[in-house]
């Protein structure tokens, strides 16, 4: 395996995998002996020592699990259209950006579920019993989320990233390095987002088109059409069920 594919496994699936194990860590420090992590060091310095490693390695999951949500997971997609929606709608800070981040993340964590259940239960908890060595339960892990990536993934920009890495064509896609798949997934990801915003803006130009014209027509120029035409988005909106449709044609665009 090469560096880059080293480094990029490493950041990109040990960093998650880390994750569920910190929290086991420190939901039940017992389970850094079960991971293997006894320091023969003497009692006092073995405690320190763990607590050490705790430390570190939450500071790390801290540092590096944004990055790794926003770029590796479904939540790009989600918090650009629900910006979409807020920015057609004309709203300004309705909803707000906290509730907007808040609702993209648990929409992310609610698609992400089948691929982290599958990386618990196939990596992390053996791994926590020690059944499998730290090698195979990174390989376990890495599995489930390159398939994730790989189904929302066009082939023209994997084809892309294959090219400007210079690699050789990969025959199938376990031959596809996690660091060509990620930004080509991520560029998915943004051209999805985009089209997914077009269709959600169709509607309200309508009305702001419907409106402008409205007004030039009767001579009240001076008049700003938004402040006419808010209304009636905001009520088109509520009656064909706004959220609910933009929830869901988020969530199927998944599958």
């Amino acid at each position: 395996m090469s560096f880059p594919s080293r480094l990029t496994k490493l950041f990109t699936i040990g960093i998650p995998f880390a994750m569920a194990l910190g929290l086991g860590m420190l939901a039940n420090p017992n389970t850094v002996w079960a991971a293997g992590l006894n320091l023969d060091l003497g009692n006092s310095a073995a405690q320190q020592t763990s607590t050490s490693i705790q430390l570190l390695l939450l500071m790390t999951v801290l540092s590096l699990a944004p990055a790794i949500l926003m770029l590796m997971t479904s939540f790009t997609r989600i918090i650009i259209v629900l910006s979409f929606v807020r920015n057609a709608l004309g709203t300004q800070q309705l909803p707000p950006n906290q509730v907007m981040a808040g609702l993209a993340l648990i929409l992310t964590f609610f698609v992400m579920a089948p691929t982290w259940n599958q990386i618990n239960t196939n990596a992390v908890q053996p791994y926590m019993k020690n059944q499998i060595t730290q090698t195979e339960a990174l390989t376990k892990a890495e599995e489930p989320l390159r398939n994730f990536m790989f189904r929302q993934t066009r082939e023209k920009d994997l084809e892309l990233f294959v090219g400007l890495s210079k690699m050789e064509r990969p025959k199938t896609y376990r031959e596809v390095p996690t660091y060509v798949l990620i930004p080509a997934f991520v560029i998915s990801e943004l051209k999805t987002a985009f089209q997914m915003g077009f269709a959600i803006f169709i509607p309200f130009i309508v009305i702001d088109m419907i409106v402008s014209s409205t007004l030039m027509s009767i001579g009240m120029m001076m008049l700003p059409p938004m402040m006419i035409s808010l209304p009636f988005k905001l009520l088109l909106f509520v009656l064909v069920d706004g959220w609910h449709l933009v929830v869901q044609s988020l969530v199927t665009s998944f599958h």
